[in-house]
């Protein structure tokens, strides 16, 4: 299978696949060390995980954004303060993104820092979000205000996961990868075009797919370690996106709100002549492949507005938009948020969604 490292600044990190997690997981923990991990994961894969969970103390949380606040890791670390968790011990993740998320956060402040583990369960953490250090939670309605650069040390990727993942779910983790392959080329994004379908039920395709994503992410970060330069562009669809999340009260996943946010920075940059409308349409075939069966034609557009200003790329009353000059050309361009912009985010929202939800 694949397997590589990660060079950090922090700590360099490995990647492995792996196929027997109970066989890692027995192999790999230490007495002291303790689970963080998805409830809903610790019920799917029961007979897998419950011998580990039997012999190593473990935290089950319910994985909703909630518990990536202030509020939602207290009772956490309260839990291992209070049961004798040490600076030489470690955390292990099991779960997606969330438990991803609250976990590093966590070992990132605990004792100024403590090392962890992480088994990613969903497409979105196991094709993005296990590698490139960032740790992020919410601040009240707010996504990803909070937070720092702490990776794990290791990651074990085992696709098996993925077997109980529903089609949004797995749509969701291709409509976040499908960032990086625009990011990367045509060569590419024509690949992901072309094995997209077969990617929903193939796992050796599948796992390409992922192994790709990784690859592209990982040239970036190794550059770029904390967003200040060539990483910023795979924040691609992601204001347009975060604000779709935060307005639908997450109703639509991340991947697919991501999937939408790529087309609105796409319209953008045809609107200021970057890419034509046929280079826009080519990446919206899969886009739309995407987001089907979906809807977001109930945000209003003065909330969207108000959303995307809060982002946290944006300077002063400068949104920091990703946007197009080709496949293979995402870069940053610094917006005012004026009329004419607020114009042409009136004409996507009246004359895109529907024939968007109708795809």
């Amino acid at each position: 299978m694949y397997n590589f490292t990660v060079k950090s600044v922090i700590h360099d990190y490995s990647v492995t696949f792996i196929e027997d997690t109970q066989a890692t997981l027995l192999a790999e923990l230490k007495e002291g060390d303790v689970i963080i991990i998805d409830n809903k994961i610790k019920e799917l894969y029961k007979e897998t995980l419950q011998p580990v969970l039997d012999k190593f103390r473990h935290i089950g949380i319910d994985a909703h954004e909630s518990v990536k606040s202030y509020q939602g890791v207290e009772p956490i670390m309260q839990y291992l303060i209070e049961n004798g968790f040490r600076k030489n011990h470690r955390l292990v993740a099991i779960g997606g993104g969330i438990t991803q998320d609250a976990t590093a956060f966590i070992a990132s402040i605990m004792y100024r820092g403590v090392k962890w583990y992480f088994f990613p369960t969903s497409l979105l953490a196991q094709g993005d979000s296990c590698i490139g250090s960032k740790t992020s939670i919410n601040f009240n309605k707010f996504k990803n205000q909070v937070g720092g650069f702490y990776p794990p040390n290791q990651i074990f990727i085992n696709l098996e996961f993925l077997n109980t993942l529903s089609d949004a779910e797995l749509k969701s983790g291709l409509g976040e990868m499908t960032h990086y392959y625009v990011v990367s080329g045509e060569e590419d994004f024509a690949r992901l075009k072309r094995e997209y379908a077969a990617a929903l039920t193939d796992k050796q395709v599948l796992a390409g797919i992922i192994n790709r994503s990784l690859e592209i992410k990982k040239g970036y970060i190794e550059r770029d370690e904390f967003d200040q330069n060539e990483r910023l562009v795979f924040n691609y669809g992601h204001s347009f996106g975060h604000a779709i999340e935060s307005l639908t009260n997450y109703r639509i996943p991340h991947g697919i709100a991501v999937s939408y946010g790529m087309d609105m920075a796409n319209f953008v940059s045809v609107k200021l002549g970057y890419i034509s409308e046929e280079t826009r349409l080519y990446i919206r075939e899969l886009l739309s492949q995407i987001w089907a069966g979906t809807s977001i034609s109930d945000i209003e557009l003065d909330k969207f507005l108000v959303a995307l200003s809060k982002d946290k790329k944006n300077v002063g009353k400068t949104l920091g938009l990703i946007l197009n000059k080709g496949i293979g050309k995402i870069f940053r361009d610094m917006r005012p948020a004026d009329d004419e912009f607020v114009g042409w985010m009136k004409e996507y929202f009246e004359t895109q969604l529907t024939e968007a939800e109708t795809v």
